[in-house]
């Protein structure tokens, strides 16, 4: 009884050991998701900041344009 009782003791001893690599592991690999989470934020924010400029920037070019197209013809810009 003494033998197997013994057994069970180190069986745990070395499930607790196991476990507690497990958890920081876990931990790991929760803090790089976390990390990688943030820094696809940040692109995703970016590329939206950059496509933004992009398309205001492509906006005033349209309005130049227009206006440019306007004087060319000879005509009188719309007021808004």
């Amino acid at each position: 009884m003494e033998r197997v009782n013994s057994s069970l003791c180190l069986e745990n001893q070395r499930m607790m050991h196991e476990n507690e690599r497990l958890r920081r592991k876990a931990q790991q690999l929760d803090q790089e998701n976390k990390a990688l989470l943030a820094q696809l934020k940040r692109k995703q924010q970016q590329q939206h900041n950059s496509s933004a400029s992009s398309s205001a920037s492509q906006q005033q070019q349209g309005a130049a344009t227009a206006a440019n197209n306007f004087k060319a013809a000879g005509k009188q810009q719309p007021t808004m």
